[in-house]
């Protein structure tokens, strides 16, 4: 996959100008408040500034993550009011849809059939948390035996999914009861979401509230392992200030799901994008990837990604995990 395929450079810089100019706007006096590292609750050491957000790096765990922390109520104001917020569900969005439905969702909901089919859970019903446009669905419902239940509390988003015929929750997942749902086993979803929350604990026990025993949880997030990120670092952009907040990686995202009930059955990076990124950002400020983009051709670089995903070092993590029963840690 090819970085310009789903985020086109002009469309994703005026994205990110106007993210800087919402920093200021709502972030510049906000109150923040010092935490300890979301996943194993050590204390992080300063690594960078960016934005005006200080990243720390938790020396147990190798979780980076955003510290002091502006208040909740800050990034709930900011994506309702925010000029970056609205040019990413209008612009953005609208004009990537198509491509992003072709390299990204469709392969996403074969990838979760996979792992649907591998855990036994392929009559299971499907709950998108923050289904957005609902492209997602539209293709998972293409192949899997239910209609595919979307949680949206976007207003103008829950009305787009109702419009493709979608069954959809308008409410926040914290708001979500057991009766809103389907009795029958489920596989809950949520995508590119766990880097961007305020706190990550109260949303995985907002997730065990609702998860009976033979449901399952799948989720996507950013890995701060990545070798993208490890090696552009304060310059990936990846890390942008005020949207993802926390880089977990395959081992503290363990951590952390065990402290909240939750028993991680497997965790894998499945990224396409690591090499390209590479490519196109670390060429000419690192050595080494400034030769490899002037002679690798695309076989060489599809092997190399092929590995990077395999071994656990891609920026893109994808986690199965259930709800713990008997008390007792996860293979540790």
């Amino acid at each position: 996959m090819k970085e310009e395929e789903i985020r086109p450079s002009s469309i994703f810089k005026e994205y990110l100008r106007l993210c800087e100019k919402d920093i200021e706007t709502f972030f510049s006096d906000a109150p923040r408040n010092k935490i300890k590292c979301p996943a194993c609750q050590n204390e992080g050491k300063i690594e960078f500034e960016k934005h005006r957000f200080s990243y720390e790096l938790c020396p147990e765990c190798y979780t980076l993550f955003v510290n002091p922390r502006p208040e909740n109520s800050t990034f709930t104001r900011y994506y309702k009011e925010s000029e970056s917020a609205a040019y990413w569900a209008s612009t953005f969005y609208k004009e990537t849809a198509e491509a992003r439905r072709e390299k990204i969702w469709k392969p996403k909901a074969e990838l979760l059939y996979e792992k649907m089919k591998a855990n036994n859970a392929m009559d299971h019903h499907v709950v998108d948390i923050g289904g957005g446009y609902g492209i997602f669905a539209e293709e998972m419902e293409k192949i899997s035996t239910h209609p595919v239940i979307v949680i949206e509390p976007g207003p103008s988003l829950a009305e787009a999914c109702r419009l493709k015929g979608l069954h959809v929750i308008e409410k926040f997942f914290c708001d979500v009861h057991e009766e809103d749902l389907p009795k029958a086993p489920k596989v809950f979803v949520s995508f590119e979401l766990f880097e961007h929350l305020h706190d990550p604990g109260d949303f995985l026990n907002d997730v065990n509230k609702v998860l009976h025993k033979d449901d399952l949880f799948i989720f996507t997030t950013l890995s701060g392992q990545g070798i993208d990120i490890l090696t552009l670092w304060e310059q990936s952009k990846s890390i942008s200030p005020p949207h993802h907040l926390n880089f977990f990686n395959p081992q503290s995202i363990r951590i952390l799901l065990n402290n909240a009930g939750l028993i991680p059955l497997e965790t894998s990076t499945p990224g396409k994008l690591d090499v390209d990124l590479l490519c196109q950002h670390a060429s000419g400020t690192h050595r080494f990837w400034d030769r490899y983009n002037n002679v690798a051709d695309e076989k060489t670089r599809q092997q190399w990604q092929k590995v990077i995903s395999e071994t656990g070092w891609s920026s893109h993590m994808m986690v199965v995990c259930k709800r713990k029963e008997n008390g007792t840690l996860a293979d540790e």
